[in-house]
């Protein structure tokens, strides 16, 4: 059963936008996919709902015209893993939100709560950071915009206000465009498991494809919010893509990481994934780059 005082179904985002203005206490839901089960646990219960379902203006994918992709928050993650621009654009992007839950939630879970909630464990937070994604929110005040790396703040905490619905998602043409990427998620289960570790890289190798131009490299679930590794990927610029990348990225990243114990993992066991993930997926980011990886 679900406590929910009220339940108001917005018109259009500014409809939402006043919805929330009018009620400090009202929870935005879309899919409800992680609302819904805050409820039932009792952590929402007695709340009221500001739904911003199916509205046509948060909804799909696009090309701008500059090249950069956006997505609109209210896209499911069926949708994204399927969709065909992000497909040929973004492919690791669309992989991780095939890894999202079981095929009930990608069809109702959408990209935009997936971001909202804050967790360090969502599939979509490590890809999008390794995108440099940018997120764009509309509230009360006007339309702004935010780097995903500053929109985490703590554990289930991110500079969203109140009032605000985050509209979408943009990714610049500079950010994909001659990158390989890849995404691997670790959970105890192949299906349907919340990631006990994910890692996400993207790599642009040289026109020789011999060395690397440049490497993203970030994780969810190795720290109270999503991380880049900043500092292992500037020590890897320019170095030749052989065995020796590998354990360099695999030791720099053990030393920018913050894992903790929990009731799925140890941090010990997260160190480990830590260092073996970044090797499997920085090697086939090189690949989908167009290198090979062990030369």
């Amino acid at each position: 059963m679900f406590d929910i005082e009220k339940f108001y179904q917005a018109a259009s985002v500014q409809d939402a936008v006043r919805a929330l203005r009018e009620d400090e206490s009202a929870v935005v839901i879309a899919g409800g996919t992680d609302v819904l089960v805050e409820v039932r646990a009792g952590k929402l219960a007695g709340c009221s709902l500001v739904s911003v379902h199916g509205l046509a203006e948060l909804q799909g994918v696009e090309l701008a015209a500059d090249g950069g992709v956006i997505i609109r928050s209210g896209t499911t993650f069926s949708h994204i893993a399927n969709d065909p621009v992000l497909l040929a654009t973004v492919p690791m992007l669309a992989y991780a939100a095939d890894q999202v839950g079981g095929p009930q939630t990608r069809n109702a879970g959408t990209i935009g709560g997936n971001v909202c909630n804050g967790v360090t464990s969502a599939d979509s937070a490590s890809s999008l950071w390794a995108l440099n994604a940018v997120l764009e929110l509309t509230g009360g005040e006007g339309t702004r915009r935010v780097p995903v790396r500053e929109f985490y703040t703590g554990p289930g905490k991110t500079v969203r206000k109140h009032d605000e619905i985050l509209v979408a998602i943009h990714i610049a043409k500079a950010d994909y465009e001659g990158f390989g990427g890849c995404y691997i998620k670790y959970g105890k289960r192949n299906a349907m498991e919340i990631a006990t570790l994910g890692c996400a890289a993207m790599v642009k190798l040289s026109h020789d494809h011999k060395t690397v131009a440049e490497l993203r490299l970030a994780y969810g679930v190795a720290g109270p919010t999503p991380l880049r590794c900043v500092n292992t990927e500037q020590a890897v610029k320019g170095a030749p893509v052989n065995a020796a990348l590998y354990d360099v990225i695999a030791e720099g990243a053990l030393g920018e990481v913050k894992p903790r114990t929990s009731w799925r993992a140890s941090k010990e066991f997260r160190l480990q994934l830590v260092s073996e993930l970044a090797r499997r997926a920085v090697k086939q980011a090189v690949i989908n780059a167009g290198g090979e990886a062990d030369v």
